[in-house]
């Protein structure tokens, strides 16, 4: 697997980029988990573990900008 790139300050930046519908119910908890509601959201996310073991979770719903 890639590694997603990380920004300055320790901080990473999430982005939405495929709808909800027919995805597992696991997936869209950890969507909202991250703060994600609507296509094309972006949060500004701390660089943790467990932030980046949800995004490589998501990898198909979600992209981590610069």
């Amino acid at each position: 697997m890639a590694k997603t790139p990380a920004t300055a300050g320790g901080t990473v930046k999430v982005r939405l980029v495929k709808g909800l519908r027919g995805t597992q119910a696991r997936h869209r908890l950890s969507v909202k988990a991250l703060g994600l509601n609507k296509l094309n959201d972006v949060r500004v996310l701390k660089d943790s573990p467990q932030v980046r073991g949800l995004i490589t979770q998501l990898h198909y719903l979600v992209r981590v900008e610069d």
